[in-house]
């Protein structure tokens, strides 16, 4: 196992289509600060979503992320002490996890449908990703009688009015309070999947990550995985939520956004040099050329930022096979 001072940072692109401009900016800050810290960058494959993960963009976000610069010394492509790295062959290890969760009183099976909850989604939740739960199963006491998670989704059963408060290494102080800012969360859906909040707790837990970069839309997502860490008496990472790239609507960019991937910048004639995000991108004046030595900035009207993606590769890692 990893020593409990080493800085082990991730990258966690999920296969379900190209990778964009905001993943780029986001993934080039990892890698940066995983160097700064002269630490161990991990690839982790999460394809946990059986319906939209497919294996050509598997291949394309490896082969972008190289095309990128951007350098890791373990992951799906070179393996490493903490194999697998996809999700999708990581079954036992969530198993196990939510075994302990039912044992200790934590989770509850719920079978409210779409249709019980849809007076829920407008229900306050700072456009979070999942509305706030009603309660209606809450009260059930029969997680025990359940020997595999199939049929029912569960829900972690949240301390209403805990104020679960840490500090974001960008962003500063958070407070979210259980019950209010978000309820009782999904962690393994009906259809047998394991849901995103338990996989990526029990991943980053198990490959010794020290520090989760990821972007600021999964900040309330931390709150949710403190409870997980202490529930399953783990030791929590450290957090540090990126800025989004939003499109010229003001949405995060999605990866719908075909023209602003960077495998269509690529075939466009981009270079890794050239790629550009910007905090509201506004129609096609969103590409200018750069300077190599240019370096991440944001304007004095915060307007743009520019990435310049050169790779400081961690001293201490060896590289996956092919990354040199």
């Amino acid at each position: 196992m990893a020593p409990d001072n080493t800085y082990r940072g991730r990258l966690a692109p999920s296969p379900t289509g190209l990778l964009h401009l905001g993943h780029a900016r986001t993934f080039w800050i990892a890698a940066q600060r995983a160097a700064a810290h002269d630490g161990t960058l991990v690839l982790r494959n999460e394809d946990l979503d059986p319906q939209r993960s497919k294996a050509e963009f598997v291949h394309a976000m490896i082969e972008d992320l190289r095309w990128l610069g951007i350098r890791w010394s373990e992951g799906p492509d070179c393996g490493g002490p903490y194999a697998p790295y996809s999700q999708s062959e990581r079954r036992e290890h969530y198993l196990k996890a939510w075994r302990h969760l039912r044992d200790g009183g934590f989770i509850y099976p719920c079978t409210c449908s779409r249709k019980d909850l849809a007076h829920a989604a407008s229900a306050p939740n700072n456009n979070d990703d999942e509305p706030v739960y009603p309660g209606r199963c809450r009260r059930r006491t029969d997680a025990a009688k359940f020997a595999e998670p199939t049929g029912v989704n569960w829900r972690f059963r949240v301390p209403d009015g805990e104020a679960v408060d840490f500090t974001d290494l960008h962003l500063g102080r958070q407070s979210f309070v259980a019950g209010r800012d978000f309820g009782d969360f999904v962690v393994w859906r009906r259809d047998d999947v394991p849901a995103y909040q338990l996989a990526v707790t029990v991943d980053d837990a198990e490959m010794r990550i020290s520090e989760v970069v990821r972007g600021a839309d999964l900040l309330k997502s931390a709150a949710r995985q403190l409870l997980l860490y202490r529930a399953l008496g783990w030791s929590t990472p450290a957090f540090y939520h990126c800025e989004l790239v939003l499109d010229d609507s003001g949405a995060r960019l999605a990866k719908r956004h075909d023209a602003l991937s960077i495998r269509h910048l690529r075939k466009n004639g981009w270079t890794a040099e050239q790629v550009i995000a910007r905090r509201a991108l506004r129609g096609p004046s969103y590409k200018f050329p750069l300077s190599s030595r240019s370096s991440f900035l944001i304007g004095g009207d915060g307007s743009y930022a520019i990435i310049l993606l050169v790779l400081f590769v961690p001293r201490s890692s060896s590289l996956c096979p092919g990354l040199t």
